[in-house]
């Protein structure tokens, strides 16, 4: 097993300055932490620096850093552990399964792989409403609450709503789901492929609000036990983001 290391604060370098920070703050960070993985500063199984180092480094807030490392798993570049820490992965290896992020180049391909969740993550809602345990319920609360705090930041609110999926799929006691959800990672929430909250016809913030009822419907089957409720709501939930893009993809100009 590779040892894990963090990156010292001498191997860092300084915050760049802010006449640079015209080009965004999420991709800055990106591309300096991707850099760093390409140059051989931060190499497969090192942990990355905390999201308080990351602020720090960076002059940021922690919704930024958040969305950053977002984008990096997206990528495939990193994976977060809950409550150990987020990773450097090695590069994939060729000939294995992999879905990239160059996998999703149309609105057709985000469909697809929201058929592939219909699938998997009914049977994991199911799973978890006759598994859970308390702690796990508890995680599912603290992901709803960050979602709804990023729904009034103007947050895209992308990193909880990956965090409720993947707290679902822990609860079900079956390692596999989760390991599929940290490999997809948050390249799996359609909002980080096209922009469906700014572009839905009811307006951001009643987007995110019916996409938090709908987690919350998930939750509360899964709260109360009931297996065939939480397969249905994952199921409705998931649902009403392929035909959103559907309908999308129907109305766009030829």
């Amino acid at each position: 097993m590779l040892p894990v290391k963090t990156l010292g604060e001498d191997a860092a370098p300084p915050p760049l300055p802010r006449a640079r920070r015209q080009r965004g703050l999420v991709p800055e960070i990106v591309d300096t932490l991707s850099t760093d993985m390409r140059e051989g500063r931060l190499q497969t199984g090192d942990k990355l620096p905390t999201e308080s180092e990351l602020m720090a480094r960076f002059e940021v807030s922690r919704t930024v850093v958040r969305e950053a490392i977002s984008r990096l798993q997206a990528s495939g570049l990193v994976e977060t552990r809950h409550g150990i820490g987020t990773f450097v992965l090695a590069p994939p290896e060729q000939g294995t399964f992999r879905i990239a992020p160059e996998d999703f180049a149309t609105v057709a391909d985000v469909v697809e792989l929201l058929e592939l969740r219909i699938s998997l993550e009914s049977e994991a809602a199911s799973l978890a409403a006759q598994r859970r345990d308390d702690g796990h319920l508890q995680n599912m609360a603290a992901a709803l609450a960050a979602f709804e705090m990023s729904i009034a930041e103007s947050s895209d609110a992308v990193p909880s709503d990956f965090q409720f999926h993947m707290e679902v799929a822990r609860a079900t006691g079956n390692r596999h789901f989760a390991d599929l959800m940290t490999y997809l990672g948050t390249m799996i929430i359609p909002r980080t492929r096209i922009n469906t909250a700014s572009s839905a016809p009811e307006g951001r913030l009643a987007y995110l609000q019916r996409v938090h009822g709908e987690h919350q419907n998930i939750y509360n089957a899964i709260r109360l036990r009931d297996a065939e409720a939480a397969r249905k709501a994952m199921r409705l939930h998931l649902g009403n983001s392929r035909e959103r893009l559907r309908r999308a993809q129907a109305d766009a100009p030829a």
